[in-house]
């Protein structure tokens, strides 16, 4: 019979493309698969065993290795359970954050404090349920992808720029503080010069890159979030773990007589009091920032929907709001006027009570590998964004592990080294707090619902009002905290 078609080679590739959303046209189109070559030689020799025809056997024949199909493997994978999406979110939220916490409480007083660590966590929770929403009703996988959708693509542009810069900075940090429990800093003795006395064996620069390269790189190297999820459920245990002990210590020598009477709201006394003051603020914005993994954990969840989403985003504030305010509170109280930027460092004297170097060993030994725990997690969606911006287009990373393995070492060196040049966390936070930290929280969030509000599944009332809410208190924390920021570095240089 005559045919307009010709057959396809043998040998030939087909890719398969996912159709392009016409009714967002702003949404990319999603990555494409590519499947093996058909091989018709082999397909005969399975079905024709010994020169025979498999007839009835033909079932038991199709035994071939489907991990080599990653389409078909895809559909049936099972994703993780709310526990696990918890555990992620989680490890998202608290990191090095908890560790500036005691010091913006020594700034704001504990009552202040308080009220802002719990309306953080309340407005975080809010713009993760609405960027949830919309990135439902967008069909995007990324954050950068539902911006797009609502803001076109500068605007994506500039979100994964963001992301970048508040992800490798937060990284940053964490190895800042794993360099300064070890090695020690200027006025602080780290936990190998306790242990050894000085030597090569504690030099700051050497023990980081050691940590990176034998801890650091396995466990970011994973292309999965979802494979961090034990680590990310040790990480949070660690974290509970260093609140218990903290409260623990606050509590004997509370009722020991020991604690100075704290600070219970902010002291306008003083120039230097009152630019304290205006760098605080958008560190505590930056305490409940995750919305760069939202997406990633949706999308490995079982059975993903909004409903179970903001399950799990309600559930990780509760744990979050304790976690801080415990950690905030006990510590302050530890410390009190001396409590430093990195409240770890502090935990290298005698506290006053028994057993008092074990429980220092404990708490910065046990958070050391906490960090080093939530350090893979962050670095996840630091890779996935810089892979959509500077090779848009190309297959996922899961499917090139070449490229994921080349950009998770340049990641890795950039970051190690970017840890040598930044002076303390303080200097860190305080800058990503007031810019891109409170533009993902809040600033991003609040222009996807005010704009893809406009038409579909609408905005309450309410919603619309927190909306706008929110939007206009980003932008006067960005500005206030970049006014104090710049204040700061003018009076240290004087």
């Amino acid at each position: 019979m005559d045919s307009n078609y010709s057959a396809i080679p043998k040998n030939s590739h087909l890719e398969l493309q996912s159709r392009y959303d016409s009714e967002n046209p702003a949404v990319p189109p999603k990555s494409h698969v590519k499947l093996s070559s058909f091989d018709e030689e082999s397909f005969l020799d399975s079905k024709n065993l010994n020169g025979q025809d498999g007839g009835d056997d033909f079932d038991d024949n199709l035994d071939f290795d489907i991990a080599s199909y990653p389409l078909i493997v895809e559909g049936s994978k099972q994703g993780s359970g709310i526990s696990g999406a918890v555990f992620n979110l989680t490890t998202s939220i608290i990191g090095a954050g908890i560790m500036a916490l005691p010091a913006t409480m020594k700034v704001l007083g504990l009552v202040w404090g308080f009220i802002l660590i719990i309306l953080m966590g309340i407005l975080s929770e809010i713009s993760v349920e609405l960027l949830v929403r919309f990135s439902v009703s967008c069909k995007a996988s990324s954050y950068g992808e539902v911006v797009q959708c609502a803001l076109g693509r500068p605007a994506r542009i500039l979100s994964e720029i963001c992301i970048i810069v508040n992800n490798a900075g937060v990284l940053v940090v964490y190895l800042i503080i794993m360099g300064d429990v070890m090695s020690g800093s200027l006025h602080h003795m780290g936990v190998f010069d306790q242990w050894l006395g000085h030597g090569v064996w504690d030099h700051r620069m050497l023990l980081i890159f050691a940590t990176v390269v034998v801890f650091l790189a396995p466990l970011c190297a994973l292309d999965k979030i979802d494979s961090l999820s034990l680590t990310s459920a040790a990480s949070v245990a660690l974290a509970v773990v260093f609140v218990v002990v903290a409260c623990g210590i606050a509590f004997i020598k509370l009722v020991e007589g020991k604690i100075e009477s704290p600070r219970m709201t902010p002291d306008f006394g003083s120039k230097k009091a009152i630019l304290d003051l205006l760098v605080v603020i958008p560190i505590m914005t930056n305490a409940y920032v995750c919305h760069f993994n939202v997406q990633p954990i949706y999308n490995e969840l079982e059975g993903p929907s909004p409903q179970k989403m903001n399950r799990v985003g309600r559930i990780t504030t509760v744990l979050c709001v304790v976690i801080y305010s415990l950690t905030a509170i006990a510590g302050y109280l530890l410390f009190g006027k001396d409590t430093e930027s990195d409240i770890l460092t502090n935990f290298d004297r005698d506290l006053g009570i028994r057993f008092s170097s074990v429980l220092n060993y404990i708490v910065r030994v046990g958070y050391i590998f906490h960090l080093l725990l939530v350090f893979p997690v962050v670095h996840f969606s630091l890779r996935q964004t810089v892979d959509a911006l500077v090779f848009e287009g190309s297959p996922p990373l899961t499917e090139s592990r070449k490229r994921c393995f080349i950009l998770t070492l340049v990641l890795l060196g950039l970051i190690y080294l970017g840890s040598t040049v930044i002076p303390n966390i303080w200097t860190a936070f305080k800058f990503t707090g007031a810019t891109t930290a409170v533009s993902l929280g809040f600033i991003f969030p609040s222009l996807i619902a005010l704009k893809l509000g406009r038409k579909g599944d609408g905005l309450s009332l309410v919603e619309k009002t927190l909306s706008w809410l929110m939007l206009i208190m980003a932008i006067a924390v960005s500005i206030v905290g970049i006014i104090g920021n710049v204040y700061s570095l003018r009076s240290k240089s004087e």
